[in-house]
């Protein structure tokens, strides 16, 4: 219980501190739920904001570079397939560029894996019909050269899409 004559607390304002005919304004409060924003009035945090600085969080790495994967997967038809979905990842993660070699990383790994996944099950029928060792070994350099080719080309895309991300 507050005495009668003890002074107000700064945070309180009466209606005694009010002039006659003025209300109370919160204009001047910021409130506390307010979020960073860039230079164009958009908040870093929002989905698909232009190119920020911004770090990217892991899990947007991992999810947009999933994501990008598939896409580059599903595009296989199509000549530079592996340059487009490391451009979808980098496109839809934003951040830095060092966030856009990442999500193109995790899109040039999740392309990889079928392709990799084929050519041992490939592999696996070839011993059981007795092909040479040598024909092994020579399949294993044609996984690594793939894979170089597709993780390499994955992650300029998504130096690419985060480029044109700015952009578009």
């Amino acid at each position: 219980m507050v005495p009668d004559n003890a002074p107000p607390d700064d945070d309180t304002v009466s209606t005694d501190d009010i002039a006659p005919g003025d209300t109370a304004s919160t204009d001047d409060i910021a409130p506390d739920n307010t979020s960073p924003s860039d230079g164009n009035g958009t908040a870093s945090n929002d989905f698909l904001a232009p190119g920020d600085d911004a770090p990217a969080d892991l899990v947007d790495v991992l999810v947009y570079g999933l994501v990008g994967g598939i896409a580059g997967t599903v595009l296989s038809v199509v000549p530079f397939a592996t340059v487009l979905g490391g451009a979808v990842a980098g496109y839809l993660c934003g951040g830095r560029t060092a966030d856009a070699l990442k999500t193109g990383t995790v899109a040039g790994i999740v392309m990889t894996l079928p392709f990799v996944a084929m050519v041992f099950f490939l592999l696996f029928l070839l011993g059981f019909a007795g092909a040479p060792a040598e024909f092994g070994v020579i399949a294993l350099g044609v996984i690594g050269l793939a894979a170089v080719y597709t993780l390499g080309s994955g992650i300029v895309g998504g130096i690419l899409g985060n480029a044109l991300r700015g952009r578009l």
